[in-house]
């Protein structure tokens, strides 16, 4: 049988100090790809949002419980369709970015919440629904022509800026970079898109909504462990002390969240898929997590 082995195998050559110190150099420009990436989302967040006071100055008709409603509704059209959450958190963008800017009245809400859904799962799923199963979502309430119309004016509006920051990309960089497990992300998903319901959150970066959710998730699996770490505050460019009111407003919603109408999220996340997440307890967090140093 023939040998699979060189017959005069050549002696390794040794490294000469360029090379090494050309291997170095791409070294940390490939770690520094994660931070450079985040900085950019950081940038382009302040570019892409609705406004945060598009109730008191643009819409005459609909009301705040309307919206979350309608958001409510995309959760369980989500997942139904089996869209990821980046989907439904663009969604939420689309629509709100629409509304900050066009007055609609009460019966459009639905058909510009299912065409949102439309446009962000064409941009962010590699198979995404058809018109036809947007409007069957709807029980048939809108027609594919109403629809397809509704598709021309949202992209108008928006100019086809589709690529926008949202708290859920965020938290995807910020478990990356912790070393987090999945019930992390679970749990930061979860707290973010309840926050996705409340319209006084606008006021707030996705990206603080990111960090925060991830404070308060770290915090809720373990209790006794500084929840953001040195690491986390460097990259995510957020101290502790500047999520305070961030992360108070979410235990606010997570605690309203037990008495809500609105159950979508909740049923969602309390389900194995998503490890039980929406069933986790918290206590109240020392005030030493946010104004004493990092571990």
């Amino acid at each position: 049988m023939a040998s699979i082995l060189p017959i005069n195998p050549q002696p390794a050559k040794a490294l000469d100090s360029s090379t090494m110190t050309d291997a170095r150099e791409l070294t940390a420009e490939v770690s520094s790809l994660p931070q450079d990436i985040y900085k950019n989302l950081r940038a382009t967040e302040t570019k892409k949002r609705p406004r945060t006071d598009f109730f008191e100055r643009v819409q005459k008709h609909i009301t705040l419980d309307m919206r979350a409603i309608a958001i409510d509704w995309l959760v369980q059209v989500a997942e139904e369709l089996d869209l990821g959450p980046e989907t439904l958190h663009l969604t939420v963008n689309y629509m709100d970015r629409y509304l900050s800017g066009n007055n609609i009245k009460c019966h459009q809400l639905q058909l510009l919440g299912a065409t949102c859904m439309l446009i962000a799962s064409k941009h962010e799923e590699s198979d995404f629904p058809d018109v036809k199963e947007f409007c069957e979502k709807t029980d048939d309430k809108y027609s594919k022509e109403a629809v397809l119309e509704m598709e021309i004016d949202v992209l108008k509006h928006l100019r086809f800026e589709l690529t926008a920051p949202t708290a859920r990309c965020f938290i995807s960089e910020l478990v990356h970079v912790a070393r987090g497990t999945k019930l992390m992300e679970f749990l930061a998903n979860y707290i973010s898109e309840l926050s996705l319901l409340e319209y006084h959150m606008l006021r707030y970066y996705p990206s603080m909504i990111a960090a925060a959710s991830v404070f308060l998730a770290n915090y809720m699996i373990q209790p006794k462990e500084h929840p953001w770490s040195v690491t986390l505050a460097n990259y995510s460019q957020y101290q502790s002390h500047e999520l305070y009111e961030c992360v108070n407003d979410l235990i606010r919603i997570l605690c309203r969240g037990a008495v809500t109408n609105l159950h979508a999220i909740g049923e969602k996340y309390n389900a194995s898929k998503y490890m039980f997440v929406a069933g986790f307890c918290f206590s109240r967090i020392p005030s030493r997590y946010f104004f004493n140093a990092n571990n």
